[in-house]
């Protein structure tokens, strides 16, 4: 028996202009007037070097000189496209942060069209009422497509990432539109989906390497197996794909190889990386997955868990097997990686929240209402601090929060801002409507037990991006080191005598190229009369350079740090002129 009894009233779907404000809620804060970070500056640098540089940076991607040759080029062209076609008209970081919202939309559309196909089949729908009442099968879609929608959504692990100008978050959408495909090839098996398919699983390959795709072939040809979908056939279409896949990497694969951009070998370096991404599974990747996994992929985890329990009596269910297969294949892949990372769990979010939304339906009503209060009690106060943390800054009160946000941003002059304001109080309002609608109603609509948590992480978001955006400039930002720097630089003439040597991070140099228009050594390699030096307080000033320039002699010409970082320093040297004996 099926588990989902629901009426006709349960499926009615959200207004089209509420999803789409939801989405521009989501999206657009975090990238308007925010600096570059630390954590996705270097990605936005090699786009940057990139749109301003020559066929061989993108060939050979690399950051202001430093090669940057893991990963895949993808997601870097795609920034230093926006950043030639749009840069003149809206700065050069909006421009590169114009592709990371194409990359939201598209993943947030697979999300939805693909729960969308698979809650109208007949195996997903609920139970027929004895005296009728039941939804249709597109009206059940529907919901179901807007509650994975605000699952995902709702997905810390997502907000974490999807500002970010970042490889991953776009290896995470195209996974989207691969599951997307995948269901529409099970659906109408044809030779046009096989090649979208392909697609989708080349893309992948150029941004984040060949390991996920062949696991997604090999998790979709074992779906299709269990599916009893004809053998044949699908051998031919999975070929297909694979070879449309192929071409698409081609693309990058074959230029980079026969031209060999700078005299490096970037192929041979990305199939370095892609091999060393994968090993025997340890125990650390099995804590780190459980530890950051539990809250990366709340709360689609309770429900999706739930779908696998309630749906458990029925067989062959493609709203199960297909998301189900995809999420144990990456699972495993993530395990079998010897390092690691947060943000390569995205590609596992997809399948995870169109996975819940077929759970929440067999959910009981008190489960239901316990997560609703939970947004609203836990989301609400979180709220109210960050209203009371910009209030400290402004005003001094209240005292200890005040004290605590001068000790975390010493120096820092917190200035009213009345188009922050009034879009940070608009959502504050919009939050307690939507709360007071859902606790006065009680409306009987499947997607009322995640539209709060969705709602309530949104309003936190704008809260921080816009209440607290110039506190948080102040700290994670380099733009106030790189143009201390600049103005120390000396005028000079030759050969090495404007570039700079350095062992700063990679997202340091993208961001000190960017602010403080620095010239650091390039791809060849010169050697250069500057050197800029990152180490750490507790460092005697010799010592560090005596061990990385051993013999060479430098001359300190300015010493520094960003007001947030007690501990880094940073320090600017000129060649000292040796004279002849």
């Amino acid at each position: 028996m099926k588990p989902v009894r629901l009426s006709a009233a349960a499926t009615l779907a959200l207004p089209r202009w509420a999803i789409f404000a939801l989405g521009l809620l989501y999206i657009l804060p975090g990238l308007i007037g925010r600096d570059l970070w630390k954590d996705d500056a270097a990605s936005y640098g090699i786009m940057w070097t990139m749109a301003h540089g020559s066929l061989d940076d993108w060939l050979a991607p690399n950051i202001a000189g430093l090669p940057a040759l893991d990963e895949g080029p993808l997601a870097f062209w795609l920034g230093a496209v926006c950043i030639k076609l749009f840069g003149w008209l809206v700065g050069d970081v909006m421009a590169a942060r114009i592709s990371t919202i194409g990359i939201f939309v598209t993943g947030a559309l697979s999300v939805w069209y693909t729960a969308f196909h698979l809650g109208r089949r007949a195996d997903a729908q609920p139970l027929r009422l004895a005296f009728g009442g039941q939804p249709e099968p597109d009206d059940y879609g529907r919901t179901l497509a807007d509650t994975a929608l605000l699952i995902y959504l709702g997905c810390l692990g997502l907000l974490v990432n999807s500002h970010e100008t970042l490889a991953v978050t776009l290896q995470g959408s195209l996974l989207a539109y691969f599951l997307y495909r995948a269901v529409r090839y099970v659906e109408a098996p044809s030779t046009a989906n096989a090649g979208l398919i392909g697609l989708a699983l080349g893309a992948l390959t150029l941004t984040r390497g060949w390991l996920s795709p062949c696991t997604l072939m090999l998790a979709l040809l074992l779906c299709t197996r269990f599916l009893d979908m004809p053998a044949g056939r699908t051998l031919r279409d999975m070929a297909i794909a694979a070879l449309v896949a192929l071409l698409l990497a081609l693309v990058w694969i074959l230029p980079a190889a026969t031209l060999h951009p700078y005299q490096l070998s970037p192929v041979a370096s990305w199939q370095r990386w892609n091999l060393n991404q994968i090993g025997w599974p340890s125990w650390h990747s099995l804590k780190a997955f459980c530890r950051v996994g539990l809250w990366f992929f709340w709360p689609a985890w309770p429900f999706a868990g739930w779908a696998i329990y309630a749906w458990r009596r029925q067989s062959r269910l493609l709203h199960i097997v297909l998301p189900l297969s995809f999420v144990g294949a990456l699972t495993l892949l993530v395990l079998l990686d010897p390092a690691p990372e947060s943000g390569d769990l995205l590609k596992l979010l997809p399948p995870l929240a169109i996975m819940a939304a077929f759970g929440l339906p067999a959910m009981k009503r008190g489960a239901i209402n316990a997560i609703d209060w939970f947004s609203v009690m836990v989301l609400t106060m979180i709220a109210g601090l960050a209203w009371l943390w910009w209030i400290a800054t402004l005003t001094g009160w209240p005292a200890q929060l005040a004290k605590n946000s001068a000790r975390l941003a010493p120096d820092f002059q917190s200035e009213f801002g009345m188009v922050a304001f009034l879009v940070a109080a608009a959502a504050t309002i919009g939050w307690f409507v939507l709360v007071h609608w859902r606790i006065s109603r009680h409306p009987a609509v499947l997607w009322r037990a995640v539209v709060l948590s969705s709602g309530g992480l949104i309003l936190f978001w704008v809260l921080m991006m816009t209440l607290l955006l110039p506190q948080l400039n102040y700290g994670k930002s380099y733009r106030s080191v790189a143009r201390h720097i600049a103005a120390n630089l000396p005028n000079s003439e030759g050969e090495g005598g404007g570039c700079i040597a350095t062992n700063v991070s990679p997202a340091q140099r993208a961001s000190f190229a960017f602010y403080g228009g620095l010239t650091f050594a390039g791809v060849k390699g010169v050697q250069c009369d500057l050197l800029l030096l990152q180490d750490s307080t507790n460092l005697k000033d010799s010592r560090e350079v005596e061990q990385a320039f051993r013999g060479k002699h430098w001359l300190l010409l300015w010493e520094g740090r960003r007001p947030y970082d007690r501990e880094e320093r940073f320090r600017l040297y000129r060649r000292a002129t040796v004279p002849a004996t």
